[in-house]
C-alpha cells in the first residue's frame, strides 16, 4: 500500500497513543506545599485562601475537565490550576503557565482515545511553582511553596525554555483541542485550528490576569486569584428606553452575571461606570475567571470568544483587531489581523470589554479611531461591547444601556472580612465593624471597595488602629503603616535597605500633579522615565510600598516596555495635593487658583481637593474662598472640604443654619459626592441641635431600618441622624417595568420605627404612588408619646388617592372627595384598591373612575363582577362612573389575549348603573364587531353609554359603539404615519382587515404593517395576502413597510411575497424578523421594478443578526 502523508500521520499518532497511555499508567506525582500564607504585620493569616494546589496522594487519578481543571476520580478535592512563574533578577518576561486544552466535543471534557491520537510525543518532568504576580523587582521576599506538578512540553524542549526566549508565548498551544464534531487536530480545517490558537491565547493572558489580585499595595506576597476575594457590590441599570446623560430613574441588578445575561438591559452597547476604587476592573476580572473556567450558572458560560482590552494600553491604535493581535496574542504567528476580525464576526457568541476608558489617551482626539467607531456603532454593529467608565464618553449610541456600581454596603463589607480577613472568627470581625464605627467619617469613604479592603487589613493587624476626624488622617496613617511595613521588612537577614524619609517626597508630588492638572490626565509613565525624574533608589522604595505597580506591555510595533502607574488614582492625588499646598504656602506667591484647578474639575478629582484643604489649614482657607466664589457660594462639597480640617465646623455653623434653612435635597440623581455631602451636613445640623424645616427624599428612599434606626437611600448610604428634621417629604414613582407594579413597602415597625427617630418631626408625607404602606396600624402598637404629638402622615396611594393617618384608630382616611381607583397588577395592590372600593361604596360615595391597567381578564356574567388576572374579584360597581379597561399599548408583544363577548360587554354596562363612560384600550382585548339590536336591551339604548375600542394607539383608529345599529363607527385620531399590527387570531385579523380599510379610504399613511405569526400566503394573482383565518388584504397603495414575523417562508412564497410587493406602489421596505427565509435567490426572479423604486428587503432572524438582500447577487450581506 503506498505511504500517504495522512497514512504517515496515523502511525506516529498511534505510537504517540501507546507511548502517552504507558506514561499515564506509571507516572503520577505527589503534590507537596506547606500550608502556610506569609503574615502581614508579622501575624500568620489564614492559609485558606491560598491558590497554591491542593495535596494529592499517589492513588488518585485525575481527568482533565477543561478549562485548566483536573477532576480526581477518588473523590479527592480537584487539583488547583497552578503556574510556572519565571523569575529573573531583571525583571524579565513571565511566561503564562502551560495547560492542557479542554475537550470542547465531550460534555465531560475528558479526553478521547482519537483525541490522544493527535498529541505529539511528550515526556513530564517535575517543576517548580509559584503564585503568579506582578513584575518582580529588587527587595522581592516572596516566599514560594516548591510543588512537583506534571508539565506537558514536547520532547526535546529543556526545562529552561520556560523562561525568557522560550517557545511558550502568550497565545501558542501547546497540546490541541477536539472540536464539536470530535476531530482530532491534523483534520481540523485551517480556520477552525486558528479559532481554536485565538481561544486559548486568549484564556492564558486572561489567567495571569485574573490569578494575580493584590487586595493591599504592599504585601506582594500575598496574591489571590480573583474568584477567592471577590465580594458582590451593587449595581444598578438606568430603566429608560434610550440613554440619557440625565440623573435615571435608576433600578438594582441582581449581580455582575446580570451586566451579561439580564434582559432589561439587553443590547450590543453597555456601559458599567463607577468611581474610583469601585471595582469596575475586578468585574471584569471575575467575568474572565467565568469565561476560562466555563462557571456553572455563569452568563459567560456560553460566550464563546470574550475579548477584555485596557483602553490605557490602545494609545495611538489604528486597529482594533492589531491591538488584539499584539496585547492578547503575544508574538504567536499562527493568528493574523484578518483571522481575529473573521472569528469575532462569525463568532456563536462574543462579547468586548473595553475596560477604563476614562484612562484612554486618544478620547479627545480629533482623528477618528477605532474605539470611537465602537462606540458609534460603525464597527462590532452586532457584537455586545462592555465600556467601563468613570464618566461617560462624549458620543453614546441610544441604545446604549447605562450600568452603574454602587459600592459596598454592610453586608458585602461583612462578606469580604469574612471571606479575606478573618475567616469565621466572629470576634475579630466585630472588632474590625467596632473600629469603622468609631470612625463615622470612614462609613462613608468605606463605601468605596478598595478603600475598605485596606481599611479591613490594616484594622485587623494593628492594635493601636486610633480614632480619625478626616479623611486626610485616615489617608496619613495608611501611608505611614506601608512606610512601617517596609522598615521592618528591612531589618530582617538577607534584605535590600531602604533609608528613604516617608516625608521626602517633593519630586513625587510634582510629578503626581502635572499628571492631572493637564486636560489628558498621565495613569502611566515609563521605568527608565520615571527613575530619571525621581532617583533609583526613590523609585525602588515606592515599588516596594506597592504605591507604584509595574507592567510590561507589549507595544504596537511588538516591541516590550515596562510601564508605571500608581497602585491606584487616590494615591496619585494625595501626592498631588502635596504639591498645591507646597505653591499656596511660598510666600508672596500669586498663582491665580483659577488657572491652578483648570483642569481639576471636584467631580473628577474631588480628594485633590480634600486632601489639600486637610494637609494645610491656611492653604485649605484660600481652596475654600475658591470654591465659594466659582460654586456660586457654600455648597455641600464645600463642607465636605471644611471638614477636612481636622473636623472642626464651629467655623461653618452660620453657613449650615443658612443652608438648612431652606428644603434640603437628596436625589436619586445625585452622585454619591453629592449624596454624602447632604448626609454630612445633616449630621452636623444634627449634631448642633440646628432645625431643618424640610428634607425631601426625592426618589431615592429605600427603606428605614429599624436594626439601625436610619433610613437606608438606594444608593446605600444612611441617614441616621434626623432627630432636628421637622418635615419629612418622601417621593417615589410607579415603575414603568412591563409586569412590575410593586412599589417599596413600608411595614408598620418601620414606620414607627422612623416617627421615634425623628425627634422633632411634624409631618411625613410619602408621595408619587411609589410606596405600599400598612392597610393600618392597630392602636395597642402605637406609643403614647406618638399619639401625644399628632404628626400628620399623609399617604398617595398608586391609585392617586391621598390618605392621611388617623392616631385615634389607627386606620387611613380618604381625603378626596370623589376619588379615582387604579387598579395595577400587583396583587397586594389590588387588595388595597378593593378594599377601598368596597368601603367607598358603603359610604355612599361616587367614584369618578377606575382604571383598570393591564389586569382585566373578564366580566363574569353570572356573579355580575370583573375577574382580574390575578383572580381577584371586583363586585362594587354600582358607583362607578367611568371604566378604563387599559392594555398593553404600542408594544407590539402582547403577554395575553382577552375576548369580550356580547353578553360580557352588556352585563358589564347593565352592572354599573351610575356608569356614563367605558373605555377598551389594548391589543390584548377582543371585542364583538357588532351588536344585533335584538340584543341590545332599551334602558341600555335611552342611557347611551360611550363606548369605545381602541386596539392600540399606534393605529390611529378608535372605534365607538353606535347604539341605533349596534355597529361601530371609526375615528381617525392620528393626522399622521400610523403602525397597525395583526396577530393569529380570527377576530383579531377581522378588526385588523378592517382598520386597515379606514384607514386606506382615509388615506391615511401606515408606516408599518406588521403580520405576527399571521401570514399565510399570496393569492395566485399576487394582488392580495391571504391570513391563516382565510381574511384576504387586498393590495394597499398607503403602506410603506410590511414586516412578516414568526412566519418560515419558502423559495416559492417568497417569490409571491416579492411579486405582492411590486403591485403596493407605496412600500419601500419588507422584513421577515425570526424566521427562516431561502439562503438565496436567482437574481433574475427578483422584479426589476424593485430595484428601480430602491426597495430594501430585511432579513432578522435573531436580535442582534441583520441581513440586506443584494438584489444583484441574490444573496444576504450582513449589515
Amino acid at each position: 500500500m503506498d505511504k500517504t502523508p495522512d497514512s504517515d500521520q496515523r502511525n506516529r499518532d498511534q505510537e504517540s497513543e501507546r507511548a502517552v497511555n504507558n506514561r499515564d499508567a506509571t507516572n503520577n506525582t505527589r503534590g507537596r506545599r506547606r500550608n502556610r500564607i506569609p503574615a502581614i504585620f508579622g501575624r500568620e493569616a489564614d492559609s485558606s485562601l491560598s491558590t497554591e494546589p491542593t495535596d494529592r496522594t499517589d492513588s488518585q487519578t485525575h481527568q482533565y475537565q477543561g478549562a485548566g481543571n483536573y477532576q480526581s476520580t477518588s473523590g479527592a478535592t480537584p487539583v488547583a490550576d497552578v503556574g510556572v512563574d519565571n523569575r529573573t533578577s531583571g525583571g524579565g518576561f513571565r511566561a503564562p503557565p502551560v495547560r492542557a486544552h479542554p475537550d470542547i466535543g465531550s460534555p465531560s471534557g475528558s479526553w478521547t482515545t482519537e483525541l490522544r491520537s493527535s498529541l505529539p510525543q511528550v515526556e513530564r518532568q517535575p517543576a517548580s511553582v509559584g503564585r503568579r504576580r506582578e513584575l518582580p523587582h529588587q527587595g522581592d521576599d516572596v516566599e514560594y511553596s516548591p510543588t512537583e506538578v506534571s508539565v506537558t512540553r514536547p520532547v526535546g524542549a529543556s526545562s529552561s525554555d520556560a523562561g525568557r526566549g522560550s517557545s511558550y508565548k502568550p497565545g501558542r498551544i501547546q497540546t490541541p483541542e477536539s472540536t464539536s464534531l470530535g476531530k482530532p487536530l491534523h483534520r481540523l480545517t485551517e480556520k477552525q485550528k486558528k479559532k481554536l490558537y485565538f481561544i486559548d491565547a486568549l484564556r492564558e493572558r486572561y489567567r495571569v490576569d485574573y490569578d494575580k489580585v493584590q487586595p493591599i499595595p504592599y504585601i506582594k506576597d500575598r496574591l489571590y486569584c480573583v474568584d477567592k476575594v471577590y465580594v458582590e457590590g451593587g449595581f444598578e441599570f438606568m430603566t429608560t428606553e434610550q440613554v440619557t446623560r440625565g440623573s435615571g430613574p435608576w433600578e438594582r441588578l441582581g449581580s455582575y452575571t446580570s451586566v451579561i445575561s439580564d434582559q432589561r438591559i439587553q443590547s450590543v452597547r453597555r456601559i458599567i461606570e463607577g468611581e474610583p476604587g469601585y471595582g469596575k476592573t475586578t468585574v471584569t476580572l471575575q467575568l474572565a475567571y467565568d469565561w476560562c473556567n466555563r462557571v456553572e450558572g455563569s452568563a459567560m458560560r456560553d460566550v464563546e470568544v470574550l475579548i477584555i482590552l485596557r483602553m490605557r494600553q490602545l494609545s495611538g491604535i489604528r486597529s482594533i483587531y492589531r491591538a488584539i493581535e499584539v496585547y492578547l496574542l503575544g508574538s504567536d504567528p499562527r493568528v493574523k489581523e484578518a483571522d481575529i476580525a473573521a472569528i469575532i464576526r462569525e463568532s456563536k457568541s462574543a462579547v468586548v470589554i473595553l475596560d477604563g476608558y476614562d484612562e484612554y489617551p486618544d478620547q479627545h482626539s480629533k482623528r477618528e479611531t477605532d474605539v470611537q467607531r465602537i462606540l458609534k456603532l460603525d464597527l462590532f454593529a452586532n457584537t455586545p461591547v462592555i465600556l467601563t467608565t468613570r464618566y461617560l464618553p462624549d458620543y453614546l449610541a441610544p441604545i446604549t444601556k447605562r450600568v452603574k456600581l454602587t459600592g459596598f454596603d454592610e453586608i458585602a463589607r461583612d462578606e469580604y472580612i469574612r471571606k479575606a480577613v478573618v475567616g469565621e472568627d466572629e470576634i475579630a470581625l466585630s472588632i474590625i465593624k467596632a473600629r469603622l464605627k468609631e470612625n463615622p467619617v470612614l462609613e462613608d469613604l468605606c463605601q468605596v471597595p478598595l478603600i475598605f479592603v485596606m481599611f479591613a487589613h490594616i484594622a485587623y493587624e494593628n492594635q493601636d488602629f486610633q480614632n480619625f476626624k478626616s479623611v486626610t488622617e485616615f489617608f496619613r496613617y495608611m501611608i505611614r503603616c506601608f512606610h512601617e511595613h517596609l522598615k521592618k521588612k528591612s531589618k530582617e537577614l538577607n534584605t535590600v535597605r531602604y533609608s528613604i524619609d516617608e516625608n521626602e517626597h517633593a519630586a513625587l508630588d510634582k510629578l503626581a500633579f502635572l499628571a492631572i492638572s493637564q486636560e489628558n490626565q498621565q495613569i502611566t509613565w515609563s521605568r527608565e522615565g520615571m527613575c530619571k525624574q525621581l532617583g533609583q533608589e526613590f523609585y525602588e522604595t515606592y515599588l516596594a510600598l506597592g504605591i507604584f505597580v509595574e507592567e510590561e506591555v507589549v507595544s504596537y510595533d511588538s516591541s516590550s516596555e515596562v510601564e508605571v502607574r500608581f497602585y491606584h488614582k487616590l494615591f496619585c492625588e494625595w501626592y498631588a495635593a502635596h504639591h498645591i499646598v507646597y505653591i499656596l504656602s511660598q510666600p508672596g506667591q500669586s498663582v491665580s487658583l483659577d488657572e491652578l484647578f483648570r483642569h481639576m474639575k471636584p467631580e473628577d478629582v474631588q480628594y485633590v481637593y480634600r486632601f489639600a484643604c486637610g494637609l494645610n489649614r491656611d492653604v485649605g482657607s484660600s481652596i475654600l474662598q475658591y470654591l465659594v466664589g466659582t460654586r456660586g457660594g457654600l455648597d455641600r462639597f464645600t463642607i465636605l472640604c471644611m471638614l477636612e480640617q481636622s473636623g472642626d465646623v464651629k467655623g461653618i455653623l452660620d453657613s449650615v443654619r443658612r443652608m438648612c434653612s431652606q428644603t434640603v435635597n437628596i436625589k436619586e440623581g445625585d452622585s454619591r459626592v453629592q449624596q454624602r455631602s447632604t448626609i454630612q451636613l445633616l449630621d452636623i445640623a444634627a449634631g448642633h441641635d440646628i432645625l431643618v424645616p424640610s428634607l425631601h427624599l426625592d426618589q431615592c428612599f429605600s427603606k428605614y431600618e429599624a436594626k439601625n434606626a436610619c433610613i437606608v437611600l438606594k444608593s446605600g448610604l444612611r441617614l441616621t441622624n434626623l432627630k432636628t428634621v421637622k418635615v419629612l417629604r418622601v417621593t417615589g414613582r410607579i415603575r414603568e417595568t412591563v409586569g412590575d407594579s410593586e412599589g417599596i413597602e413600608v411595614t408598620r415597625e418601620e414606620l414607627l420605627g422612623l416617627f421615634q427617630t425623628c425627634g422633632a418631626l411634624k409631618e411625613i408625607r410619602f408621595e408619587g404612588r411609589g410606596f405600599l404602606l400598612p392597610h393600618s396600624i392597630p392602636t395597642k402598637m402605637i406609643p403614647p408619646t406618638l399619639k401625644t404629638r399628632n404628626i400628620i402622615v399623609s399617604y398617595e396611594d398608586r391609585r392617586g388617592m391621598i390618605h392621611q393617618l388617623n392616631w385615634d384608630d389607627g386606620h387611613w382616611q380618604t381625603t378626596t372627595s370623589e376619588p379615582a381607583l387604579r387598579i395595577p397588577q400587583g396583587e397586594l395592590d389590588q387588595q388595597w384598591a378593593l378594599e377601598e372600593l368596597a368601603r367607598l361604596t358603603t359610604d355612599g360615595i361616587p367614584v369618578s373612575c377606575i382604571h383598570l391597567d393591564r389586569c382585566f381578564s373578564k366580566f363574569d356574567v353570572t356573579n355580575a363582577c370583573i375577574v382580574l388576572t390575578s383572580g381577584l374579584r371586583v363586585t362594587n360597581l354600582k358607583t362607578v362612573k367611568v371604566l378604563h379597561v387599559e392594555g398593553f399599548m404600542g408594544t407590539g408583544a402582547i403577554p395575553s389575549r382577552f375576548e369580550v363577548t356580547r353578553e360580557e360587554l352588556l352585563g358589564l354596562l347593565q352592572t354599573c348603573e351610575t356608569l356614563g363612560e367605558i373605555r377598551f384600550e389594548g391589543l390584548e382585548y377582543f371585542l364583538p364587531l357588532s351588536i344585533p339590536a335584538e340584543l341590545m336591551p332599551p334602558t341600555l339604548k335611552t342611557r347611551n353609554i360611550k363606548v369605545s375600542y381602541e386596539r392600540d394607539r399606534e393605529h390611529g383608529v378608535v372605534h365607538q359603539l353606535n347604539w341605533d345599529d349596534g355597529q361601530w363607527q371609526h375615528q381617525i385620531t392620528s393626522d399622521g404615519s400610523v403602525r397597525v399590527f395583526i396577530f393569529q387570531e380570527e377576530l383579531d385579523q377581522q378588526w385588523g382587515k378592517k382598520e386597515l380599510a379606514v384607514l386606506s379610504t382615509a388615506g391615511v399613511s401606515i408606516n408599518h404593517l406588521v403580520l405576527v405569526r399571521s401570514f399565510s400566503n399570496i393569492t395566485d394573482n399576487t394582488q392580495s395576502i391571504i391570513l391563516i383565518s382565510g381574511c384576504t388584504i387586498p393590495v394597499l397603495h398607503t403602506v410603506r413597510e410590511l414586516w412578516i414575523r414568526y412566519t418560515d417562508v419558502d423559495l416559492e412564497m417568497f417569490l409571491r411575497i416579492l411579486a405582492y410587493i411590486k403591485e403596493c406602489t407605496k412600500i419601500t421596505e419588507l422584513g421577515f424578523q425570526y424566521c427562516k427565509v431561502p439562503d438565496e435567490v436567482d437574481a433574475k426572479m427578483i422584479p426589476h421594478l424593485l430595484k428601480q423604486r430602491g426597495v430594501k428587503v430585511y432579513w432578522f432572524p435573531r436580535t442582534a443578526e441583520r441581513y440586506l438582500l443584494d438584489f444583484d447577487a441574490g444573496n444576504w450581506k450582513r449589515y
